[in-house]
């Protein structure tokens, strides 16, 4: 019984070859040291619970997609819709990074190795959240895998 392993492995592979992503983390966000600069953008991985049921192990992923927004200190033209800052392409790309993820458990490769969407996941914006000026998506995935323990 290797599903922890096998589920929590395809999800990092696809995160360390999206090219929006440079560093992929597992467990409590708190123990990642979120004020080094060179290890954004992050994705951040931690399973929030399981649930059994009849031929299938649901996991609870929570999936946090994150950048440094990064505020521009010259003179450039201020623009009262987007600031002058780069929060719009954090959330531009770090989405396109969760869109990957859910689209390989809905039609590509993590379906095919039978690790299935079990709902519709939704997303939430944040920005500010942390220590240093963060901002991303974070997303529960719920996510069906057989469960192949023997009754015998």
């Amino acid at each position: 019984m290797t599903q922890v392993y096998d589920i929590l492995d395809k999800i990092k592979d696809r995160l360390r070859a999206n090219p929006n992503v440079f560093t992929v983390t597992f467990g409590d966000i708190s123990d990642v040291d979120l004020n080094k600069t060179t290890i954004f953008p992050l994705s951040h991985l931690n399973i929030s619970e399981v649930a059994f049921n009849d031929s299938v192990i649901n996991f609870r992923i929570q999936m946090v997609c994150m950048d440094i927004v990064d505020e521009s200190k010259g003179s450039a033209e201020f623009d009262g819709f987007y600031g002058n800052d780069n929060m719009p392409d954090v959330l531009n790309s770090q989405l396109q990074v969760v869109n990957d993820v859910v689209q390989q458990f809905r039609r590509g490769g993590l379906f095919a190795d039978l690790c299935q969407l079990s709902d519709n996941p939704t997303t939430t914006p944040f920005k500010d959240r942390f220590e240093n000026q963060l901002a991303g998506w974070e997303v529960f995935i719920n996510v069906n895998v057989a469960n192949d323990i023997s009754v015998c």
